[in-house]
């Protein structure tokens, strides 16, 4: 007898998720106007995140706290710390979704002309909205991570 809890068919199996190109959801998603992207980032992205990071035996406070450093600092500053989460693995895989993150294109809306003189020296900015999007992100992930290891105790 099947479980009512559990459908019949999933969509998409764990594999399939922790497989999905991440950085790349990341890339695009983090500034995409709410629609399919968006959706597709919150939803797939965020689980199979979930899924790569508890693979990877990562507490989700880990996760949570860096979502913390992304709204206080922003993606750049938190993709450029040594050591994002504890656990070498996870702060490799981690890192490339920041650096990904970071390199995510602004928002059409929030983009100005051309510059006509050189850029300032220093490190790229990011726009605020998009800093927040990645927290809130991560705090999504975070949160599927502690809801899958309350649900196998």
């Amino acid at each position: 007898m099947e479980h009512p809890e559990q459908p019949a068919h999933p969509e998409h199996t764990e594999d399939d998720l922790a497989g999905l190109d991440i950085t790349a959801l990341l890339r695009y998603g983090l500034t995409a106007a709410p629609g399919p992207l968006r959706t597709s980032l919150f939803g797939d992205g965020a689980v199979g995140a979930a899924v790569l990071l508890d693979r990877l035996d990562t507490e989700p406070r880990s996760v949570a706290y860096l979502a913390e450093v992304v709204r206080a600092g922003g993606v750049r500053a938190a993709a450029d710390l040594p050591e994002p989460l504890p656990r070498p693995e996870a702060a490799a895989l981690v890192r490339d979704w920041l650096e990904a993150a970071a390199s995510a294109p602004q928002a059409p809306a929030l983009q100005g002309p051309a510059p006509q003189a050189p850029a300032p020296q220093g490190p790229p900015t990011q726009d605020p909205a998009t800093d927040d999007t990645a927290a809130r992100w991560l705090h999504a992930v975070a949160t599927i991570i502690e809801v899958r290891r309350r649900t196998r105790r």
